[in-house]
């Protein structure tokens, strides 16, 4: 990986262990911290709200997928902004902003302003992620960077496995608002922090163009598709809305393909794509992921609804899948790196998909968590553990070593591009809507169905991996260049997408030879 470039006139590059360099890591595992419990905890809270706002399932929907949209369609253009104009000022400016944003959610009188705050909290998000390793990556010395990461990664998967206890636990005692409230002071301490302690850089040689019109093309297909979805479970596929929204959603991404094309300095350079191992990784990105988004969205709301569990309860369910990742990903990835990226990809996804079959016919009203939810959540875990890392090695060995961060970013948009349309479709697929999701006679058959389905998808992304993933090919030397290091670093978000330079949640320091072998 090269070394991030700097501004002139940028302080001495920081040591690990320095006082400043303590505060510099604090601001960026609070700051990346503020977007990730946010997104593990409203899944916990989703009961509340609705019962809180008579919000019915497509309230529920978009109170998930008005976020994940903003945040999907920008965290591109806002890795290129901090790039051109400062990974501090645009990181500050995100966490302000998200601060904001989340102020309004928990203010919000009804479900369609909650709604409408989330989205701007996306846009936030999409702002203040990128820059938290950027900037740790521009701050220290290249003899450091390595250890600075590894630490950000440590804490922040502490925080990942604490952010389901912390939702369950305030949605359980202050109520459902405080989910969003308790991003204020974390925020402010942020911004202290980082104006007073993180230096400043940018990357001189960034693009001066941005990519405006394609981010909005982007926001609008995804956001008119997902409307789409949502609309039809409700309307029927005959609604003149439904109708539109779904023309409006095609051609805005057809257009927005057609502007990446064409553009001089386009947000998603389309020739990424041209390396048929990158694709079909995504891929099976778009297939693991999408069943990841729809697991998530149902247990979590089931175990509440129909086994009786406490938001504290519920939330907590999910941690053993978090531990294991925080355990195994590493020596996966070790694995991987051995043996090649084929057989785990392959196994892991269908590990998977048969714990999400296990759980959809263990959960019920007289589930017991030892029993009958322990073992699927665990399996489901180790079948992520096999998988994850695996697949952020091979998305970033099968791109060019300058694009490492574009593919990284690439990766990261399809995982939560592919959640966002799970969540949008899943209840349409299995007949769940208006208020039933409080229902347990009705939320119970629906989640069975959802969770089959999750467990299709899953099955796919592992037979997609069997057919075409492949152990990459050693990178060309160019002439004239000197000598790749032997090993390159990467990160990886075990739970809510896979990333590099901009990777926004938690995931263990992990290295790959730069020549894998078969």
């Amino acid at each position: 990986m090269a070394d991030a470039p700097v501004t002139a006139g940028t302080p001495a590059l920081l040591a690990f262990g320095e006082p400043r360099a303590r505060w510099v890591l604090a601001a960026t595992v609070l700051g990346s911290g503020l977007a990730f419990i946010d997104g593990t905890v409203v899944n916990v809270a989703l009961p509340s709200i609705g019962e809180s706002l008579d919000a019915d399932v497509s309230g529920l929907q978009w109170t998930i997928n008005a976020y994940t949209l903003t945040l999907a369609s920008f965290i591109l253009l806002g890795g290129s902004l901090g790039d051109r104009f400062g990974r501090r000022r645009v990181f500050v400016i995100g966490v302000v902003w998200f601060a904001v944003a989340s102020l309004a959610c928990g203010i919000a009188p009804n479900v369609q302003t909650l709604v409408a705050a989330r989205a701007v909290q996306g846009i936030g998000g999409a702002l203040l992620t990128p820059g938290s390793l950027a900037i740790l990556q521009s701050s220290f010395r290249p003899q450091d960077r390595m250890r600075a990461i590894g630490a950000w990664s440590g804490l922040a998967g502490i925080a990942g496995a604490a952010g389901p206890f912390l939702g369950g636990y305030l949605v359980q005692t202050a109520g459902w608002r405080w989910v969003f409230l308790i991003n204020l002071p974390l925020a402010v301490a942020v911004v202290v922090v980082a104006t007073r302690h993180v230096p400043e850089s940018s990357n001189p040689d960034a693009s001066h163009s941005l990519d405006l019109l394609g981010a909005a093309l982007g926001a609008v297909g995804l956001g008119a598709l997902t409307y789409a979805l949502i609309a039809w479970q409700q309307s029927g596929l005959g609604s003149p809305m439904v109708l539109v929204t779904l023309f409006v959603g095609v051609a805005g991404l057809a257009a927005f393909v057609w502007r990446e094309h064409s553009a001089r300095a386009p947000m998603l350079p389309l020739g990424i794509f041209s390396s048929r191992l990158f694709t079909a990784t995504n891929l099976v990105t778009f297939a693991v992921y999408g069943a990841l988004g729809g697991v998530f969205l149902f247990l979590v709301l089931t175990l509440q609804v129909v086994a009786g569990y406490s938001p504290l309860e519920a939330g907590s369910a999910l941690i053993p899948m978090t531990v294991l990742l925080l355990l195994l990903s590493s020596r996966m990835g070790a694995l991987a790196t051995r043996i090649g990226p084929r057989l785990p990809m392959t196994v892991g996804p269908l590990l998977s998909s048969a714990a999400a079959m296990l759980l959809a016919w263990r959960v019920d009203s007289d589930t017991s968590f030892v029993l009958d939810v322990l073992p699927g959540v665990s399996l489901f875990g180790l079948g992520m553990c096999f998988t994850v890392a695996p697949l952020t090695a091979t998305v970033l060995a099968a791109a060019p070593d300058r694009h490492a961060g574009i593919a990284s970013g690439v990766n990261n948009a399809v995982a939560r591009v592919a959640g966002l349309l799970a969540v949008a479709a899943l209840p349409l697929l299995v007949g769940l809507d208006g208020a039933a999701y409080a229902d347990p006679e009705l939320l119970l058959p629906a989640y069975r169905s959802a969770m089959m389905i999750c467990a299709g998808l899953l099955a796919v992304g592992g037979l997609l991996a069997f057919w075409l993933v492949r152990s990459p090919a050693p990178p060309d030397q160019e002439a004239g260049q000197p000598a790749e290091p032997a090993v390159q670093h990467y990160f990886h978000c075990p739970v809510d997408g896979p990333a590099l330079e901009h990777c926004p949640h938690d995931g263990p320091l992990l290295t790959r030879p730069r020549s894998p072998t078969a």
